[in-house]
């Protein structure tokens, strides 16, 4: 989605097949078990608790479970560590804020994910990538912290997640967090979570909030307190110039502790049960099947694809669709799979008159400079993503709460950051945030190593549609404001060009993109919906022992990136576990609009 100021220069991955592209030889190379006949099986081991992922949650999830001295917990990741020889700087791909896009273009510690033909997006493919390493997503992503709104979690209760409100989710919040501005009723002030806001103050982002100030938003300085609403300054999972990562937010700070092991490079192609009850989980690692057994319980938190594969290879999903791929049923729940739900949001990109943007710092000799200045002091353009100022905007009259999203970058970006900038320009990121198109995932095979079908179902209701077509003319109306009139050159995209609604609906159809927010497809609800897959204590229904917790038990997506409500939710999950009594708030303050009778 997002762009860095060291862009990617490889070139060489195509978005539909890079996947395809993978040889035989490749393949028996890292999934030698599923090509021999010869696997050596190890002997069986177990812990008190096994989790499978270690990423946005499962770092925080070994983190927590792990504080208890009685508890052992093994931490499974199919990726590698995040560090090579224990070093961030040799590991700069990872931790250096702006050469994100280095590894969300690449499938080293990325599953390089792709969508079905999408038939409302004029038959395109969608890439979609998701972490394959040590903190997972949160090792690839733009590092922006945003926490949805209230009334998010407030939806979520109505939809069956009892107990995950906002008065009972806004203290884990806290809890995860360290802000650099200080503790308050909102922010946190000792989590292991460190967020700051931006240092460039960059006179491109302080004329997009001025902008929507003109517009006729309200300022807000805090998107993730009292007012989401608003144009301001965004919050970042970025510490002391570096990615932090729920890697080295929670599991690094844990590795000491003798009751934590954890395992890299192993493909868990299963859960063992014993009748209904989970017992354990199989996996592959250096080319030995394994199994390893859970005194206590099996957590997944692969992830909003990885999770739902993982419990329809293990026999839970929709019956049928088990039946036809001979996979053993042990618990039929159509809802596995199911309520897919992302964001899809597009660029706005307008040419800058003056030589303020990041192209010139994307030049050879600049990224020399940039990348040597944070190899020695972790500072300057290499120590941010440069998405440092947003904003939430209500899409129409009587919304409720925002609908639209805005990411500013002093830059221009190119098929995710793949083709290089071509001029001076900048640009706003944009999309709707509770769309009401939702897809699906199934299994393409019972091969494990196989990537499932994804069939997000973009743009399929005239709703979706309405709200795309609202954001690009939103949009067009803030850049047009008096704070960019010593910046704005011409309109690149979606251009002069198209002005008619019919022509803003085809740039939709070609240019929207997924913003990486996959999420819902292990719906959390109450047993008597039929589409839950887990309880509001993260429980899989119809079976004993296994909990999921990840972005896929979200009941419907929340108004804003998932990062921080993936690590809010795993805060949450642990204490359940733990059989803790719940944290909660009561009444918080939120802000609301004046009147629903306008727009803004």
């Amino acid at each position: 989605m997002l762009f860095t100021i060291l862009a990617n220069r490889v070139g060489r991955l195509n978005r539909v097949t890079a996947w395809q592209k993978l040889s035989a030889a490749q393949n028996k190379q890292e999934y030698p078990h599923f090509y021999s006949t010869s696997v050596t099986l190890k002997k069986s081991k177990s812990f008190n608790y096994v989790i499978v992922g270690a990423g946005s949650a499962g770092c925080v999830l070994a983190n927590r479970l792990s504080e208890n001295v009685d508890d052992t917990v093994l931490l499974l990741e199919a990726g590698p560590k995040d560090m090579v020889l224990n070093s961030i700087r040799l590991s700069w791909k990872i931790h250096m804020p702006a050469a994100l896009v280095y590894n969300l273009c690449d499938d080293k510690y990325n599953w390089f994910y792709h969508t079905r033909p999408q038939k409302h997006m004029d038959g395109r493919v969608m890439y979609w990538p998701r972490g394959r390493v040590w903190g997972g997503s949160s090792s690839l992503n733009a590092m922006v912290y945003i926490r949805g709104h209230a009334e998010d979690y407030n939806r979520w209760q109505r939809e069956g997640a009892v107990g995950w409100d906002y008065d009972h989710c806004l203290p884990y919040f806290r809890k995860a967090q360290t802000h650099e501005l200080g503790a308050n009723q909102y922010r946190g002030g000792s989590g292991p979570l460190h967020v700051s806001r931006g240092k460039t103050n960059h006179p491109l982002h302080r004329a997009f909030i001025e902008a929507g100030e003109h517009a006729g938003y309200p300022f807000t300085d805090d998107m993730n307190g009292y007012q989401q609403e608003g144009f301001g300054w965004m919050d970042m999972t970025i510490h002391k110039g570096k990615r932090w990562s729920t890697a080295s937010a929670y599991l690094r700070p844990a590795m000491s502790r003798p009751n934590l092991k954890t395992e890299v490079r192993c493909l868990t192609t299963k859960v063992l049960f014993e009748g209904t009850k989970a017992v354990g989980v199989e996996y592959v690692q250096s080319g030995e099947k394994k199994k390893v057994y859970a005194d206590k319980e099996v957590i997944l938190s692969g992830g909003a694809i990885n999770s739902p594969q993982l419990l329809m290879l293990s026999g839970i999903g929709n019956g049928d669709d088990l039946k036809k791929l001979d996979i053993p049923v042990v618990s039929h729940l159509p809802g596995v799979g199911s309520n897919l739900q992302d964001h899809l949001e597009l660029y706005v990109q307008q040419e800058c008159t003056q030589p303020i943007t990041l192209y010139k710092a994307q030049q050879p000799f600049h990224m020399i400079k940039i990348g040597l200045e944070w190899l020695l002091k972790y500072t300057g353009y290499g120590a941010t993503a440069h998405l440092e100022s947003g904003g939430f905007i209500r899409s129409r009259p009587g919304v409720t709460h925002p609908d639209i999203q805005f990411h500013f970058l002093p830059s221009q970006v190119i098929d995710h950051g793949r083709v290089n900038p071509k001029i001076e320009a900048y640009q706003v990121h944009v999309g709707p945030m509770r769309s009401t198109s939702a897809g699906w995932l199934k299994l393409q095979s019972k091969n494990p190593q196989e990537h499932p079908i994804i069939e997000p179902n973009y743009l399929s209701t005239d709703i979706d549609v309405w709200e795309f077509r609202q954001s690009v003319k939103l949009s067009r109306e803030i850049f047009a404001q008096r704070a960019f009139d010593k910046f704005r050159g011409r309109e690149v995209q979606p251009g002069s060009h198209v002005q008619s609604d019919k022509e803003i609906d085809a740039f939709v159809r070609q240019k929207a993109d997924s913003a990486y927010h996959p999420s819902c497809t292990c719906k959390m609800g109450q047993p008597s919906d039929p589409m839950a897959v887990v309880d509001p204590e993260t429980r899989v229904l119809g079976v004993e022992n296994l909990r999921v917790v990840d972005a896929s038990i979200m009941p419907s997506v929340v108004s804003g990136n998932l990062n921080a409500p993936t690590i809010m939710m795993a805060e949450k999950a642990a204490d359940i576990i733990k059989g803790l009594p719940p944290l909660r708030d009561h009444n918080v303050p939120v802000y609301q609009p004046p009147t629903l009778e306008t727009q803004r």
